[in-house]
């Protein structure tokens, strides 16, 4: 089973369906023993940092959320549930994240750009770490995929970004963590080729 993890503030279910027509069994959850039960967790988030901080404090999930990461379950964060993987973010100063990644989230250099980057946009793979699933297995290089932010991570360790788009400069797309993976985009949103990413997640 995989549990999407609910907390008020995920596209919830456009990721549920996504899942569910790749076969698979989900259950959108804040009950922590579904999390301790499911063999993968996803992490949704859509709106600011700091509120989604808040929504899933309130829950009580973050450590469940630690404790099934230590013990090696894997993790799909998407959009800002990428975001608050990591330590803090621009956007909500002194909002502190879940913190199982070193790193800060920063507003999009978008050297003139329109912000929030929003649509369609192409990836550039980077080498998935020893131990991770690699996400873009079987894919083409520089597909497709939607992205709606403003905000990007920029992980302390550099060799975990997976993948980056071009907006104006380098932007963090993707990355992995030993079981901790995660996609500022939108694989929900991005038709096939979201798909098969949320296909490699599953049988990874």
């Amino acid at each position: 089973m995989i549990a999407i993890i609910d907390y008020d503030a995920g596209n919830l279910f456009s990721a549920q369906k996504a899942f569910e027509s790749l076969g698979a069994p989900v259950k959108v959850t804040r009950d922590p023993e579904d999390l301790r039960a499911a063999e993968k967790l996803v992490l949704p988030g859509v709106g600011a940092f700091g509120d989604c901080m808040e929504h899933l404090r309130a829950t009580g999930l973050i450590p469940v959320i630690r404790e099934e990461t230590a013990a090696g379950k894997p993790l799909l964060g998407i959009c800002v549930g990428l975001q608050i993987l990591f330590e803090s973010s621009e956007e909500s100063p002194g909002a502190a994240g879940i913190g199982l990644l070193k790193g800060q989230v920063r507003k999009i250099d978008a050297g003139g750009l329109k912000v929030p980057h929003m649509g369609w946009n192409s990836l550039t793979f980077r080498k998935t770490p020893a131990g991770s699933i690699d996400l873009f297995a079987g894919l083409p290089e520089h597909p497709y995929v939607y992205f709606v932010h403003s905000y990007a991570a920029v992980p302390a360790e550099p060799g975990l970004v997976t993948a980056v788009t071009d907006y104006g400069g380098t932007v963090t797309a993707a990355f992995a963590c030993g079981n901790i993976l995660a996609t500022q985009f939108h694989p929900e949103k991005s038709g096939d080729v979201g798909l098969k990413i949320l296909r490699n997640f599953l049988e990874g």
